[in-house]
């Protein structure tokens, strides 16, 4: 690890004039990937801002049909929430399987969906149910924010405060999980509700995506049946020691439908 200044702001406004004055800065929110990458000295920020003293980004809240959660809302907070079990208990769920204790205990969903992990679990909770990315510059639909492997539309120094999911429907989330790291291999999130069927997958590509081929099909019929048959593209399908190109793209069938067996 290379040496660098660590900095702990105590509120957003101090954490932007940290990172406009430095020379290279990046943001910890977690930490789970940017730590080890430091430590292999394949990163090397001249300047770590924490932002675990910002309070004002921990905590969930619902009013009406939009439940929030605060960016610096740690996993294990998500998973215990009463408020996420009764709103959305496809999301609390999706919070027990990350990692371990320890990991659910540190990790964030803010820095969760920052890192864009090809295989992190919540990004596809947020393109399943539509959620908005809300920073300190704007408010971003999830449809709109995830663009490639580690890579989203945040511009520099911009900062995830709060992410917000609509409450319709039902959902659920199974995945196929790496029995160390317990990444998703394949995770499939369901959200039906009554203006169509949302489909997303993670794991598979190269960054979470919306499975039109499934979200058609499963909106004529939801059942397992209505995915017979269907074959996805596979151009930008991750292969790995882990798994092949054709194994993923058969798991996405395998894991969708049985998202949509414990559905009906």
């Amino acid at each position: 690890m290379y040496n660098f200044n660590y900095h702990c702001p105590s509120s957003l406004q101090e954490a932007e004039s940290l990172y406009a004055k430095s020379e290279d800065p990046m943001f910890l929110a977690g930490g789970h990937t940017l730590l080890p990458t430091m430590k292999q000295r394949l990163n090397a920020p001249t300047d770590l801002i924490d932002l675990a003293g910002l309070t004002e980004l921990a905590g969930i809240s619902r009013e009406g049909d939009v439940l929030q959660i605060g960016a610096y809302t740690r996993h294990a907070d998500v998973a215990a929430s009463e408020l996420v079990q009764a709103a959305i208990p496809a999301l609390a769920k999706l919070a027990r399987g990350i990692g371990d204790t320890q990991v659910r205990n540190r990790g964030t969903i803010g820095g969760s969906v920052a890192n864009n992990d090809p295989a992190a679990d919540y990004p596809a909770a947020l393109l399943g149910l539509g959620a908005t990315v809300v920073t300190t510059k704007r408010a971003v639909p999830a449809d709109e924010f995830f663009v490639d492997m580690f890579e989203t539309v945040l511009e520099e120094g911009e900062i995830i405060t709060a992410v917000t999911f609509p409450v319709k429907g039902d959902a659920e989330y199974i995945k196929f999980a790496n029995p160390a790291s317990r990444y998703a291999t394949v995770g499939v999130f369901i959200n039906r509700h009554n203006d169509g069927v949302r489909v997303a997958i993670t794991g598979a590509a190269s960054s979470v995506f919306r499975c039109s081929e499934y979200e058609a099909a499963l909106s004529s019929s939801f059942a397992e049946s209505a995915l017979n048959g269907i074959t996805l593209r596979t151009d930008n399908f991750n292969e790995d020691l882990h798994a092949s190109v054709d194994y993923r793209a058969h798991l996405c069938a395998v894991i969708a439908k049985r998202v949509i067996a414990s559905m009906v």
